[in-house]
């Protein structure tokens, strides 16, 4: 077994090396983005998008229910659960909510606007998405999720820095608070 220091720093390659090896690229992530945010932003790039998926893979807390979920895929595909666990996993049964609740705990670090974003591409199942719900590529029960959610978490990302952008530019040039 391989050891790898903890940070984040680490962690966070180690978490893009994985969604690659599980057919997941930072540009998959970056189109849902553009998807959910285009319509709001008109000169939004797929670079900025990019980025603001890149900021949100930075978080610790996102690396690790990407580690315990793509992990948990792979044991599943080497059917290596416990019953009746294992079937439930493979099915992606829809009671099992598990991989939703795993994938909130990226989405809370960002806000209503996340949760709101998660939920409509979870139901749509855009762009890369789709292709992780199809049971025939292998076991993708908790991974279509975090994609999902890392795609919503970067979206709200993007929505929040564009209204203090707006913010800013409705701000007279003389805007220091007022004295007592």
């Amino acid at each position: 077994m391989e050891d790898h220091p903890l940070n984040s720093t680490s962690c966070l390659h180690i978490v893009i090396d994985l969604l690659k090896q599980r057919g997941v690229t930072l540009d998959d992530i970056a189109d849902i983005v553009m998807f959910l945010q285009k319509n709001y932003i008109p000169d939004l790039t797929l670079e900025y998008c990019r980025e603001s998926v890149y900021s949100v893979l930075k978080k610790r807390e996102v690396q690790n229910a990407l580690l315990t979920g793509i992990q948990l895929d792979i044991f599943a595909e080497e059917k290596r659960i416990l019953p009746p666990l294992q079937a439930i996993i493979e099915a992606d049964e829809p009671l099992y909510g598990v991989d939703e609740v795993l994938a909130l705990a990226i989405v809370n670090l960002y806000g209503s606007i996340g949760f709101t974003n998660f939920g409509y591409v979870d139901k749509l199942k855009y762009g890369k998405l789709e292709q992780l719900n199809d049971k025939s590529a292998g076991v993708h029960t908790f991974l279509d999720d975090l994609v999902g959610a890392i795609a919503a978490a970067a979206s709200s990302r993007i929505a929040h820095r564009q209204k203090q952008r707006e913010e800013c530019l409705d701000t007279p040039a003389d805007s220091s608070p007022p004295r007592s």
